[in-house]
C-alpha cells in the first residue's frame, strides 16, 4: 500500500468561495486543498488532489487511486445520481470517505439519498472544509488500525 491519499472533487466545486456562500462558505477550492495537504502531511501521507465537472473523468480518477491509502470524495451532485461512481468505488476496493461541505440532510429531499454511501467506509457532512480534514484523519486512523 502506498502512502498516498486521493482527494477527489466533483462538479461545481471549482466555484467554491463564490457559489452560494451562505450554504458552502467563503473558502475556495484552493483553500480546501491547502487544508487537505496540511492534514495529510500531519499523518505522514502524500496527497493527490483533483476536481472535475465530468462524471467519466471522476470514474477514471477513482480507478487511478487503486492501491492508495484511501479516497476522500466530494462527488457533489453526482452523489445523488451516479451509479457509475458507486460501481467504480466498489470495483477499486480502496477505503473511501464520502464528504459534503453542507449538511445534506438539512437540505432538499433529493439530497438525502446517496448512491455512494452503501459502498464507502463512512460519510462526513456539514462541517464545511473540515469535513475533508476529518475524512483524511479517519482514513489515516483506519490505516493504522489495519497495520
Amino acid at each position: 500500500m502506498s502512502d498516498i491519499i486521493h482527494v477527489l472533487n466533483g462538479p461545481n466545486l471549482n466555484l467554491l468561495g463564490t457559489r452560494e456562500p451562505a450554504i458552502y462558505g467563503a473558502a475556495t477550492l484552493a483553500d480546501v486543498e491547502v487544508l487537505c495537504r496540511e492534514t495529510a502531511s500531519r499523518h505522514g501521507l502524500e496527497l493527490v488532489f483533483h476536481q472535475t465537472n465530468h462524471e467519466g473523468v471522476l470514474v477514471d480518477l477513482i480507478q487511478a487511486a487503486a492501491g492508495a491509502v484511501g479516497i476522500v470524495l466530494n462527488a457533489g451532485a453526482y452523489t445523488h445520481t451516479s451509479v457509475a461512481l458507486r460501481d467504480a468505488i466498489a470495483a477499486v476496493g480502496v477505503p473511501t470517505v464520502e464528504v459534503h461541505l453542507s449538511n445534506v440532510f438539512a437540505r432538499e429531499a433529493f439530497r438525502h439519498h446517496s448512491f455512494l454511501s452503501p459502498v464507502v467506509r463512512g460519510v462526513i457532512c456539514g462541517f464545511g472544509p473540515q469535513s475533508y480534514a476529518l475524512g483524511i484523519a479517519a482514513l489515516a486512523t483506519d490505516r493504522q488500525a489495519r497495520a
